[in-house]
């Protein structure tokens, strides 16, 4: 698109955003010097299209989580403040079966607004920016559902229906011409609602700029969808970019919008949570912040992850001396900056004595929840049922059931037809298409996807019976694909250590009770490997040399023996491996949508930025997570033959995790195993693809 084109489109869409088209614009009645006003800014981040209060995985209601919950918290606070803007921190329209069944299994027409975006719309937001899971479905889907022309390869210039707010990104740009590929800013012209000297209310204008940033990893996360096509630059390079022109549209403040946490590591363009050093650039006045899933401020919180973080104030809510927010995910809570505006030489500015932040939570003190707002189900009422009539299509059964309640113990139930899927799939298709490879060893790897991290009810659950579609997206909840890596024997082990990171480690000459799971550690990067591996993790060593007795078949793995590792695009393109990611840059060639191989490089161990990793705890157990597991051994008796017989005392002695990567017990059933293989290929059977 010429920029000429561009330039007049922004230009439009800042004037129905009620901007005036140049500073002089600007409407003259002004509030008096050292006027007061309050402003609320509220936000919403990381809903993840659960726009109902509904886990479409177990067809249940799940009243802890909904968009249309956090919506009677949004009216709320409009009653409670006179004046209030609202604005998403992205991370919207991906993470529920509803959305995927929109963008996959019966896609929207360009002339159908996308069900998240109606409910927002009928809430009236101000405007929002684009979180790294926006790009999930690619860049044809996401220019049509937020209306949004971009010259981009394949994407084709048509205007389609979106949201009726302003969506603002200052760190993607097009490869074809180096542009944003959204408007980087907007302006937003308001009026406020104060008192008079007298007490009467009176009426003035304030006029609010917003800029978006986006994670730059998604360059790997993504990177099937954006390699060659975008590029990303780091968030302080592009706020210094931008800001100077948005301030010069005569804003009074600005409001940055950036779907990213706080992270005081040293500072580089590819930094995820980048926030820390955004916050310090002198243009920006306010942050909106996301993609943590993890509220700030978190003042009531003693293992809040944001507490003694220098500069960084978990009580009032502030980074650098600047108002800062972020509400939790799901439609969990509300963001809430309570604003004091004072006016002075002409202009409104924040008064940070009387100014703070908080997070509001659908879930009440006594335990109960918000009431959701009923115009929001009405309107989604049809996709909504037709995706649940969709999950629910019968595709098989299982004569065994698939937790993820023990993932980190060794409870493989809900991994192993993964595994097994992804590892009968790669070695067909290796004996097809690549026999040059035909002798080099298939691992596979996955990961829990839900070890509990959202609470009590985020685990995989399926009982044994009959298998609907719902259960195998249950398995695999991301519309990944599959990939796989060639690497020798160093990366693997490389790749085992990030995995022992989910572990804390353990002081063997301590008597009191030390947490054994690193809950800093996500367990979706917790892979297990399985086809042949066994290994010891040694939780008292630290980290990066806690690999113990690697072996594959029996035989020790050496440094140089070459291996081709089944995961998915995310692990493949470097997504939680921290350096392991380079292993998989080098002379990679995709072989078929669902299949690719990546020749792999060196990946050491490296303490300082290791994030993932690839195990399964099989033998070895904590006396107390035994005794847990064994009162499930229904769940998984048939799989594994209990889940703690053959435990190695010495092992617990020796405070060693054993891992066996083997496929144990009997092969799966036919039925099951289709399943397992709808799962691992992307959801096949939810994409319908």
């Amino acid at each position: 698109m010429p920029t000429l084109l561009r330039t007049l489109l922004w230009s439009g869409l800042l004037l129905v955003c009620g901007c005036a088209s140049a500073p002089s614009s600007r409407p003259a009645a002004r509030a008096a010097e050292g006027a007061r006003a309050q402003l609320a800014i509220l936000e919403s981040t990381d809903i993840h299209s659960n726009i109902l209060s509904y886990d479409y995985y177990k067809l249940a209601e799940d009243r802890s989580i909904g968009f249309e919950r956090m919506a009677t918290l949004v009216k709320q606070a409009r009653k409670e403040f006179a004046n209030s803007v609202l604005f998403d921190a992205g991370d919207t329209i991906q993470g529920t079966a509803l959305a995927d069944y929109q963008a996959l299994v019966k896609p929207v027409d360009c002339n159908e607004e996308l069900a998240m975006y109606r409910a927002m719309d009928a809430l009236g937001y101000d405007g929002g920016t684009i979180g790294n899971h926006e790009f999930n479905y690619g860049l044809p889907f996401l220019a049509q559902v937020t209306n949004q022309p971009m010259n981009v390869e394949g994407i084709a210039a048509r205007h389609c229906a979106g949201p009726h707010y302003p969506l603002v990104l200052s760190n993607a740009f097009s490869v074809r011409d180096n542009q944003p590929i959204y408007p980087p800013y907007a302006v937003l012209d308001r009026t406020l609602t104060l008192r008079d000297a007298e007490g009467h209310d009176i009426k003035a204008p304030i006029r609010i700029g917003i800029i978006g940033f986006t994670p730059p990893p998604i360059m790997q996360w993504d990177k099937r969808n954006l390699e060659g096509k975008i590029y990303t630059k780091g968030l302080v390079e592009s706020a210094r970019e931008y800001l100077p022109k948005l301030r010069a549209q005569n804003v009074d403040l600005v409001i940055a919008i950036s779907h990213g946490g706080i992270d005081v590591s040293p500072y580089g363009s590819a930094m995820e949570n980048a926030n820390w050093y955004l916050s310090q650039e002198p243009g920006i006045d306010a942050l909106l912040l996301g993609h943590s899933h993890a509220p700030f401020p978190d003042p009531h919180n003693a293992k809040s992850r944001f507490n003694n973080l220098p500069e960084v104030d978990n009580q009032r809510g502030f980074i650098h001396g600047k108002p800062a927010v972020m509400g939790n995910f799901w439609g969990k809570s509300l963001g809430v900056i309570e604003l004091a505006l004072v006016q002075r030489n002409g202009r409104w500015t924040i008064d940070a004595a009387a100014t703070h932040s908080e997070v509001r939570d659908i879930k009440k003190t006594d335990g109960s929840f918000v009431a959701p707002d009923p115009a929001i189900d009405a309107l989604i009422e049809p996709v909504h049922e037709a995706t649940i009539a969709y999950v629910s299509t019968p595709i098989g059964d299982s004569d065994f059931a698939m937790t993820s309640y023990f993932a980190e113990l060794g409870d493989v139930t809900a991994l192993q037809p993964v595994n097994m899927a992804q590892h009968d799939y790669a070695t067909s298709y290796i004996e097809r298409n690549l026999p040059q490879y035909a002798n080099v060893p298939v691992l596979s790897a996955a990961a829990p996807f839900k070890t509990g991290f959202s609470g009590a009810n985020d685990y995989t659950d399926i009982e044994a019976g009959p298998l609907a579609i719902h259960n195998a997206a249950d398995l695999y909840l991301y519309p990944n694909t599959l990939t796989a890596v060639k690497v020798d024997g160093a990366v693997l082990k490389g790749w085992l250590e990030r995995s022992a990171q989910r572990f804390n480690r353990i002081d063997p000459t301590r008597r009191e009770a030390q947490e054994l799971v690193n809950r800093k550690f996500s367990g979706y990067n917790f892979d297990v490997i399985q086809g042949g591996l066994t290994y010891a993790i040694d939780v008292t060593q630290p980290t990066g040399m806690r690999i113990t007795n690697l072996r594959y078949l029996g035989k020790p793995v050496d440094a140089a023996q070459t291996f081709i590792v089944v995961t998915n695009n995310y692990r493949a393109s470097g997504g939680g491996l921290g350096a392991c990611a380079k292993a998989s840059d080098t002379r990679s060639r995709r072989l078929e949508p669902q299949l690719a191989f990546r020749a792999g490089g060196d990946c050491r161990p490296d303490p300082v930025h290791v994030r993932d990793g690839q195990a399964r705890p099989c033998q070895g157990r904590w006396p107390r997570q035994c005794a847990l597991a064994e009162g499930q051994r229904r769940r998984y008796g048939d799989l594994r033959g209990g889940p703690c017989r053959g435990a190695n005392p010495e092992a617990l002695t020796a405070h060693r995790l054993e891992f066996s990567g083997g496929f144990i017990g009997k092969p799966l059933p036919p039925t099951i195993d289709a399943a397992a293989r709808m799962a691992t290929r992307g959801i096949t059977a939810l994409h319908g693809s």
